[in-house]
């Protein structure tokens, strides 16, 4: 899916440049700058505090590893407690961790970590020099192997001979159960055994746990390096500094860190291995961690792959991220923090693709019941929510992340994890049109049956994805392959989940909370849309009788939307619920609650026939409640809260300010979560609210980039620092944080950019392009090149200055139509316009971003340039 031909490089000088730290680390900025100049962002991100209490994640879409940024692997994680770092190759962890020694003094302990860097598509670690060698680290885990990377480079001012030791602790173990399902993992885990065969160490855990319907299993992990070892051991430690073993109990109370878990049931072993180090040189040995579930012979064939040439693969990481860069590329000179985030949040978006093999689809009923599987999924990839304990597919995750990824020109990916939605869906749910909640990346669905409330909201939001990636890619085979899943998904909602037949669906949303009515808003809106979404569909695909079916029952609920949902008095706000669930009439009670979801009236954008694309929210409510939403009832210093302050008969009272005087059944929540924070970003966005959109895009790229926000360098998490998450999660035990890459969060600004600042709205599949862009308040400039949409791309530019603006676009290989324009600013009228030099008829049109000036500049075939004097 590339679209820029790389210059070729060596691979092995180039992986050598990164093992020695050539490539210089520069510190993120924690403000915006104002410079006008173009700024290159940074390949690489540093830290040096607190690398022991910071957690890396390392991802490939086979492997991936998470441990501590001073290279150590205490235990992580809460859905097995302590077990979900490590070493993993989904479905299966490998190992707890691996660890090394120079002559005895361990990498992490006696020779501390100094420096961590987080780079695209790799990290690396600088130590303390001992006895005068000094060690760097590099971790990569390439794609398409099954398979993780470490390279281990020595240096010294004199020729010296390092004994290097390798410790491995396996642990082979699943993705699912849990620890706390039934069955758990302490009874289905069994005990692993470890050998040393042809220079490797080898784990296996074979056999059938005592579980109903577990199947007969062959696991296996390897570890082995470039060379042969001059001795190896075989015990039941071996975890290099973190011996002897600090044992976290399968549940209770926890030690604040802990080195393995009553779950475990590993083995351990060392390689050693003689390093002649040049004087003033380097010398670099890679070490390979192989897995499988399939048996040792698939290990053995990862472990080999990956050892031919690890330069080379490394080499082959970096250029393809170099690839994920080079689409998208934006300069906001008025803003270079959220510039260096749309940067990093491409890579985390790479980062987050996992595939895995021979699903086994079991309905666990949230993890209650361990049934024969109900049918397999061969192959899947999927954009896992979060690491280190959502690595898996979800639904409704991946269908926000879908507007990050398509602005990001990740098309396949996205792609790829709504098909592997349909699919498993499919199988599980009878073909229903039900879209599952969550399935572990062995099969396990955790909830989202048939037999289950499930989401609702995801069943709703799934034709909206569809049709988004459709209108940005064109791609006509994906549209044929996913319609018909479209149709049954809004067809389940209409006939199966409106009992009272008022049109509002009833079952589970985004908040899961105690109090809330039968029918929730958010479902109200994501159904509104995906009818609008699926009316557009059908008649891409001359299904007449759909587009009508859906337009109709959209038609209907809009009409009295605002009428319904819209709770009013002093709360400027609409209701977060209808439908009081201890009173079976009908009802239809206004409940309001404060929860986050009611930005989403603001945030949904619909497609009608013949009309301008715009939010459902009516214009009035929605610039009332967006402002009333940035109050510190609802915000404060890192983002929107989960659950806003004010009156409440729930127990502890009110713990903030307030800003209306409903007295709410439920509790505040001040967790900001990066989604929150995006759908507001999002919501201000689709009313032309640029100044205040900033406060929430610069909060999530804050908790990206910023050091003293920030766990990971680069990383969106899943929870900001905030007041009722306190601690943050550098100051949290291991085994009770939130997410430290969350893939949700990158809707938070590139959407914001891509789709609103640089006003890219593509039509694809009808070969039209919108460039409509709108220079946030206080800016001049604000640009984008290499923007994939079908089979090419565009550059955008977009100028205000006075009395003058300015939008040029480019388009590469990209066969559409192209209306282009700009959003005037406030109270701005139009003197003239002109389209490459030449006066232009146009059109002047009111849309819920303001007054937009457009013209049809033609083909979209080289560059055109639309200028507009204002009176």
């Amino acid at each position: 899916m590339r679209r820029r031909v790389l210059r070729p490089v060596s691979t092995a000088a180039a992986a050598l440049a990164l093992i020695a730290g050539t490539v210089a680390a520069r510190p993120a900025p924690v403000r915006a700058a104002t410079s006008t100049g173009a700024a290159a962002v940074p390949a690489e991100l540093s830290e040096t505090t607190r690398l022991p209490d910071r957690r890396s994640v390392v991802i490939g879409d086979r492997f991936y590893s998470m441990s501590t940024e001073d290279g150590l692997y205490p235990a992580a994680g809460w859905h097995t407690s302590g077990e979900m770092g490590g070493l993993w190759t989904p479905p299966l962890k490998l190992l707890d961790g691996v660890w090394f020694g120079l002559d005895g003094a361990w990498l992490g302990k006696q020779a501390a970590a100094e420096r961590f860097t987080a780079g695209h598509g790799y990290t690396r670690i600088a130590y303390s020099a001992a006895d005068g060698v000094r060690a760097e680290r590099t971790d990569v885990a390439p794609d398409g192997v099954r398979a993780g990377l470490i390279g281990i480079t020595l240096s010294s001012a004199s020729r010296r001979t390092v004994r290097l030791d390798v410790d491995a602790h396996s642990e082979l173990m699943t993705a699912y159960p849990w620890g706390w399902t039934a069955p758990d993992q302490q009874a289905n885990n069994l005990p692993d055994t470890g050998a040393y065969e042809n220079g490797a160490l080898t784990f296996r855990e074979q056999g059938t746990p005592n579980v109903p319907n577990a199947p007969r299993h062959d696991y296996a992990a390897l570890v082995a390096a470039d060379r042969t070892p001059v001795a190896h051991q075989l015990g039941s430690d071996h975890r290099g500094p973190q011996d002897p073993a600090v044992v976290c109990p399968a549940s209770g109370d926890q030690p604040k860190r802990c080195d393995d878990t009553a779950f475990g049931k590993g083995a351990g072993g060392r390689l050693s291995y003689d390093v002649t180090v040049p004087a003033g040189g380097k010398a670099t040995v890679w070490i390979a961690v192989a897995g499988s579930d399939h048996g040792v012979s698939e290990a053995q064939g990862a472990l080999r792959t990956a050892l031919r040439d690890p330069a080379a693969l490394l080499a082959r990481k970096v250029a393809a991220r170099r690839a994920v860069a080079a689409n998208t590329v934006v300069d906001l000179p008025g803003d270079r923090l959220l510039q260096q985030s749309v940067e990093w949040s491409k890579q985390n978006l790479a980062d987050s693709v996992q595939e895995a093999r021979d699903l086994q689809l079991r309905v666990t009923h949230e993890g209650k019941e361990f049934p024969a599987p109900k049918g397999t999924v061969a192959k899947a990839r999927w954009l896992g929510a979060g690491w280190p304990d959502y690595p898996w597919l979800f639904g409704t995750d991946g269908e926000y992340t879908a507007y990050a990824t398509v602005a990001a020109g990740q098309f396949s990916s996205i792609e790829d994890h709504l098909r592997a939605v349909r699919d498993t869906s499919d199988i599980v749910n009878d073909r229903s049109g039900k879209v599952i909640h969550e399935v572990v990346s062995d099969g396990s669905v955790y909830f989202g049956a048939n037999g289950e409330a499930g989401n609702t909201d995801e069943t709703a939001k799934f034709p909206s994805a569809v049709a988004l990636v459709w209108r940005w890619t064109g791609d006509r085979s994906f549209l044929d392959s996913m319609y018909d899943f479209t149709k049954r998904n809004m067809h389940y909602i209409v006939e199966k989940l409106d009992a009272d037949g008022d049109g509002w669906p009833e079952g589970s949303g985004n908040v899961e909370r105690p109090g809330m009515g039968v029918e929730k808003l958010d479902n109200a809106v994501y159904t509104i849309r995906g009818l609008r979404d699926l009316a557009d569909l059908a008649t891409a695909k001359g299904d007449g009788a759909t587009a009508a079916w859906a337009g109709g029952h959209a038609d209907a609920m809009e009409k009295k939307f605002e009428g319904a949902w819209w709770y009013g008095g002093d709360t400027a706000q609409y209701a977060d619920s209808v439908d009081k669930p201890d009173d079976p009439a009908n009802d239809n009670t206004k409940i309001f609650q404060r929860h986050w979801i009611g930005v989403t009236p603001m945030d949904a954008e619909l497609v009608r026939p013949g009309q301008a694309t715009r939010p459902l929210a009516d214009d009035q409510h929605a610039q009332t409640a967006l402002a009333r939403r940035e109050q510190s009832c609802y915000t404060g210093t890192t983002g929107l809260y989960h659950t806003g302050t004010g009156p409440t008969s729930a127990d502890g009272g009110n713990k903030g300010s307030s800003c209306d005087g409903v007295v709410s059944s439920v509790q505040s929540d001040r967790e900001v979560f990066s989604l929150g924070n995006g759908i507001m970003a999002v919501a201000e966005g689709n009313y032309g609210r640029l100044a205040q959109q900033r406060t929430y895009t610069t909060d999530n790229a804050r908790i990206q980039l910023d050091p003293s926000l920030r766990e990971m360098p680069g990383a969106m998490p899943e929870i900001a620092p905030s007041p009722d998450f306190d601690p943050a999660n550098i100051d949290r035990p291991l085994t009770g944080r939130s997410m430290v890459l969350q893939a949700w969060g990158a809707y938070g600004n590139l959407w914001p950019v891509v789709h609103q600042q640089l006003g890219v709205s593509p039509d694809m599949g009808r070969a039209r392009l919108e460039v409509v862009p709108q220079v946030p308040p206080g800016q001049s400039h604000v640009a984008g090149r290499n923007i994939r949409v079908g089979g090419g791309a565009v550059d955008v530019t977009a100028e205000a200055a006075g009395k003058s603006l300015r939008t040029a676009v480019t388009g590469r290989s990209a066969k559409a139509s192209l209306l282009i324009g700009q959003v005037l600013p406030s109270g701005a009228t139009v003197a003239s316009v002109t389209l490459d030099g030449h006066a232009v008829k146009y059109q002047v049109r009111k849309t819920a971003r303001g007054t937009e000036v457009v013209a049809d500049a033609g083909s979209l075939d080289g560059r055109s340039v639309l200028a507009v004097t204002l009176r």
